[in-house]
């Protein structure tokens, strides 16, 4: 049965984006197909009005075929060769053969977001009604993954993340996925590394706490199923990486000309300090690495830096080793805690009293346990767990595009790294601050979800709800950020350069006309006028907010799966029925919904109306009306 999503807070607050308003009510008026067929009709009425020709190339030509067929099936073939004819190349066969092989083999990441970006694209104009469904989000795509118990393997249907487009610079890294999991992971990944990046320039406060974007995120997925994408988002990092590294290997050329120099000055050295040797600076960290040897790591890099292993027994098995044991440092870098320690050998303290250590791991299911030995560990509910499903059928790997996946997404570091060193020129800190509104949708979906965490699985699950919310605040931060510097990143001049050799103050004031920019009230007004504004304050647009926020749903769901296989203390933590079933619910529900996801766990109507009856006398529901149920 698939899990039917309904974002927090629509029946208690009045004041909403009317795109996502609209988008909710065709949700609930039907909970499987989002009047797709409707959509595809005005869609193709205003292209051909228009006479745009959305496939002009074969790259726009392959996409839009599975886009439709994958939203409207074979209903939407006539759409498709409508939508085909106004180019001078169509060919009602050829139209034919592609809609049969999308039909048959459809990819999940195009859907009817990728028609309305090709009609953008080709200049067609939508009238106000249908413009408000171009970020609509389907209902969430089932993926498959397995688990082996006394050799019998089981499919468990996990989400995929709904449809959207993402800032443009974070758009593009996602459409390098093949399919609905890969785009997913590419998408955690290029947060996670981007969010490493950022470290101490973005901030929000959560707790009466001071938090920065630094992500802990693990692909969990069987071998050979397309979590070596991850090798991808990892070249993001190594310009930034590397510029550190270049930096220090000049600076020990200079401090070895230094020594050799001061150690032949005889008698003089007394009057002369001895050179002192740099510090090894580093961006990326090595997960094989001593306890003493990643404090010292992060420690050098006034404790930034990013764990970056497509092998997750790379980090458990240097943590299990005698000089290892830095699974503390993991748990407290999560809320930035101070790192120290004492070496007794020479006396020697050292400290960071903030760490912004980000972490991106990927491994098979095998790989999980010896890094997180139960569900009472803190590295469970620290991480943001993605379960990938294996690869059922064989898939063509030779591109004819010739195009090096590592090379591109080299470039977009540089890019990336050239507009962070831009705003370190001007800016110290850019501060996410949510509205009034945001807050209360969020606490809302989040004490529902976490309701429901309790009402199923316990304490351990309650736990990492908590901190899936932390989470969501960092993402809602970093796309906050590109969305707003969308303008810059996507310069075709290069931004980076651009930015680079801008005087300080025309950067100001380009970063002041960005959208969700804006100077920190507590600057002078006359330093604002100089262009004098270290500091900016950052707002999230509502469709990005809600974007964001759709997210919770699976994360939490694919805990939900690794928590199933790790033991709790002395025992196993075992999935019963009733978990499972609860977990197939929305956060609001009907009986007869509750009655479906039942069917599929066994559980009898009586067995069900008793089960409703006794979580509402505990408080973990509450009935809003005749046969309609909400989690607390």
């Amino acid at each position: 049965m698939p899990i039917c999503r309904e974002p927090a807070s629509w029946h208690t607050t009045k004041k909403r984006s009317a795109k996502f308003r609209a988008n909710y009510e065709l949700q609930i008026t039907n909970p499987i197909i989002v009047n797709e067929l409707d959509i595809i009709e005005q869609l193709t009425i205003a292209a051909e009005q228009a006479g745009a020709n959305l496939a002009p190339t074969y790259q726009e030509y392959m996409p839009l075929a599975f886009a439709i067929a994958n939203s409207c099936g074979e209903a939407g073939r006539s759409f498709f060769h409508r939508l085909c004819s106004l180019s001078a190349k169509y060919r009602q066969a050829d139209a034919d053969k592609l809609y049969n092989h999308a039909l048959q083999s459809g990819r999940g990441g195009n859907s009817l977001g990728t028609v309305f970006h090709l009609a953008q694209l080709a200049g067609v104009r939508f009238d106000k009604k249908l413009a408000n469904l171009q970020n609509l989000q389907p209902l969430l795509t089932p993926t498959h993954t397995y688990v082996r118990e006394n050799d019998v393997e089981t499919s468990v249907s996990l989400p995929c993340f709904p449809e959207y487009r993402w800032p443009l610079f974070l758009q593009q890294v996602v459409d390098c996925g093949e399919s609905p999991a890969q785009r997913d992971i590419l998408l955690l990944g290029a947060l996670t590394v981007f969010g490493a990046t950022l470290n101490r320039l973005l901030s929000f406060v959560y707790g009466r706490k001071i938090k920065f974007p630094c992500l802990q995120t693990f692909v969990i997925a069987p071998p050979a199923s397309g979590k070596g994408a991850l090798t991808w988002v990892r070249r993001l990092a190594e310009p930034l990486h590397d510029a550190l590294m270049e930096s220090y290997s000049e600076k020990m050329k200079a401090y070895r000309l230094d020594k050799a120099q001061w150690d032949m000055l005889g008698k003089e050295k007394a009057s002369k300090p001895e050179p002192e040797q740099p510090c090894m600076k580093m961006f990326l960290i090595a997960g094989d690495n001593s306890g003493a040897g990643m404090l010292e790591n992060l420690m050098d890099a006034n404790g930034a830096g990013l764990i970056c292993e497509t092998e997750a027994d790379t980090v458990s098995t240097a943590i299990g080793t005698d000089y290892g044991h830095w699974s503390d440092t993991l748990r407290k870098s999560f809320d930035h805690e101070r790192l120290a320690y004492n070496r007794r050998t020479n006396h020697e303290y050292r400290e960071c009293k903030i760490s912004y250590l980000s972490v991106l791991l990927s491994g098979t299911p095998a790989q999980v346990k010896p890094l997180i030995p139960s569900a009472e560990n803190g590295l469970f509910s620290r991480q943001l767990f993605y379960c990938m499903p294996p690869i059922r059928e064989w898939v063509d790997q030779f591109c004819e595009s010739g195009i090096d996946y590592d090379r591109m997404f080299t470039l977009w570091g540089e890019r990336w790294k050239c507009l962070l060193d831009a705003l370190a020129t001007v800016v110290s800190g850019i501060n996410l601050k949510l509205t009034e509104e945001q807050k209360e949708e969020f606490n809302v979906h989040f004490s529902r979800i976490f309701g429901r965490a309790g009402a199923a699985h316990g304490d351990p699950m309650k736990s990492a709800v908590a901190r899936i919310a932390i989470n969501i605040c960092r993402i809602i931060g970093i796309v906050a950020l590109m969305r707003s510097l969308e303008a810059l990143l996507m310069a075709t001049d290069g931004i980076g350069r651009t930015a680079a050799e801008k005087p300080a103050d025309d950067l100001v004031k380009a970063l002041k006309s960005c959208p969700g920019l804006l100077p920190s009230p507590h600057i002078p007004h006359e330093n604002v006028q100089d262009g004098v504004v270290p500091q900016f304050d950052l707002t999230v647009n509502s469709d990005d907010f809600h974007a964001v926020l759709s997210l919770t749903e699976p994360l939490y769901l694919h805990s939900c799966h690794i928590l199933s296989f790790l033991p709790a203390g002395d025992s196993m933590q075992q999935k019963t029925s009733q978990e499972a079933f609860l977990d197939l619910l929305p956060l609001n529900f009907t009986r007869s919904q509750a009655l479906q996801a039942g069917e599929r766990y066994g559980i009898p109507a009586n067995t069900l109306d008793s089960l409703l009856k006794r979580m509402l006398n505990k408080g973990q529901l509450v009935k809003s009306g005749r046969g309609e149920y909400r989690f607390k």
